[in-house]
């Protein structure tokens, strides 16, 4: 996580308890010539439009008073959709049994994507079960070469 998205989940994640918001996810990334900050939150239930509009106004509110971004950017409040981002602990452990989709910094078993059911987390690893043509394997993915993770909405 960039040292703004981290700064900002700081200063944004007590406003969003408040409101009984989870913050799942900050961004911070420049595409183009344009500065973007992406904030996803999330509720028991789910989040609608009137959530995001909502958490993005008391945001816009600290944000102007706290300035911790130099540059103009535009911000976005959204749910993070059917397939979720795993960032944190209590993610890896709410998709146990789940499909999740996982990229890696460098290959395990010759491959730097996997798809399949999670199974098992600890400190050092996950393990997914996997489908390799007509069989099912586990395959374990140690932690420090995980790129991205979210959940699947196919397997």
């Amino acid at each position: 996580m960039s040292k703004v998205a981290a700064h900002v989940e700081e200063i944004i994640q007590p406003i969003l308890e408040t409101l009984n918001y989870e913050l799942v996810d900050v961004e911070y990334v420049k595409e183009g010539s344009d500065y973007y900050l992406r904030i996803a939150i999330d509720k028991d239930g789910g989040v609608d439009l009137n959530d995001c509009a909502i958490a993005s106004e008391k945001i816009s509110e600290v944000m102007d008073k706290e300035d911790p971004i130099k540059e103009p950017y535009f911000m976005d409040v959204s749910s993070p959709g059917a397939e979720r981002p795993l960032k944190k602990e209590k993610d890896y452990l709410n998709a146990i049994d789940q499909p999740v989709f996982i990229s890696l910094y460098e290959p395990v078993e010759g491959d730097k994507e996997w798809l399949g059911t999670l199974k098992e987390v600890t400190e050092e690893s996950i393990t997914l079960e996997v489908k390799i043509k007509t069989r099912t394997k586990n395959v374990t993915l140690p932690r420090e070469k995980i790129a991205k993770a979210r959940r699947s909405v196919m397997l």
